[in-house]
């Protein structure tokens, strides 16, 4: 690594660890207990506090304030972490928080997140790979974003929640309750599940078959006028050698919350 990767004036923590091709602009700050993987960019600005550890290929943009302490008001300075994966993106002003010692003491994400200005990660969430969250989506503490998901702007989420895999949600709606895996939700007078996220579904690939079977299942869930243990039956009788819909079954048997209908 030489020297012209990092700007004299950035501002680099004595324990801080960087890889190979680790570029830091003007301003950037790196604390304490931070590891930067190869291929990491700081733009101006951007900081990144610790115990955290990334891997490769992140970039993290102006004013972006990542694994900064937990807003929790229980919290006395314990050490706590934040560890993700490779190839995340936190673009300006995102805010993503370490843990907690009653949450675990971890917040994490996988692989390949993009997460777009103002958006903001709570403590003790843990984030799967592939996911989107729209400017200013906001999550509370121990949430759980499956790979794929998409939440969208101005979207806060209620602590504990779960999103399932592929699950779209709209602009501003507010989540109180666990998302379905493969679903669309969007707020109009209430919040209230529309079907299957088809066109999402179909741009990650899902054949025609895959989207007939969970669609079958949708139908019964939400237009059926079973409730929901007489429609998780039926699912089983219909539809049970799919495995997206016994994925389905599974999330929704698991929900402590109640799920979005």
């Amino acid at each position: 690594m030489t020297m012209r990767e990092i700007h004299p004036q950035a501002v680099l923590a004595a324990s801080a660890k960087l890889g190979e091709g680790v570029k830091i602009g003007a301003y950037a700050v790196v604390g304490e207990d931070v590891e930067l993987g190869d291929g990491c960019v700081l733009h101006a600005h951007a900081t990144v506090a610790g115990p955290s550890k990334f891997g490769k290929d992140n970039a993290f943009y102006s004013f972006s304030a990542i694994g900064g302490d937990p807003q929790d008001y229980t919290f006395r300075g314990e050490r706590t972490e934040l560890v993700a994966g490779d190839g995340n993106i936190f673009r300006e002003y995102v805010t993503v928080s370490r843990g907690t010692q009653k949450g675990g003491g971890k917040t994490s994400l996988g692989d390949g997140n993009f997460l777009l200005a103002y958006s903001h990660i709570g403590h003790d969430c843990t984030i799967g790979s592939n996911t989107l969250l729209v400017n200013g989506a906001t999550l509370a503490g121990h949430v759980t974003v499956e790979d794929f998901a998409t939440i969208g702007a101005f979207c806060p989420v209620h602590q504990f929640c779960r999103i399932g895999r592929f699950a779209y949600i709209g602009a501003s709606t507010v989540i109180t309750q666990d998302v379905p895996p493969f679903s669309k939700i969007v707020t109009e007078r209430e919040t209230k599940s529309f079907g299957i996220n088809t066109i999402g579904l179909e741009r990650k690939g899902f054949s025609r078959e895959r989207l007939q079977a969970l669609k079958r299942a949708y139908r019964l869930l939400l237009r059926a006028k079973l409730n929901t243990s007489q429609a998780l039956t039926e699912m089983r009788k219909l539809l049970g050698d799919s495995p997206d819909v016994q994925e389905l079954i599974k999330f929704i048997e698991s929900a402590e919350r109640g799920i979005v209908k």
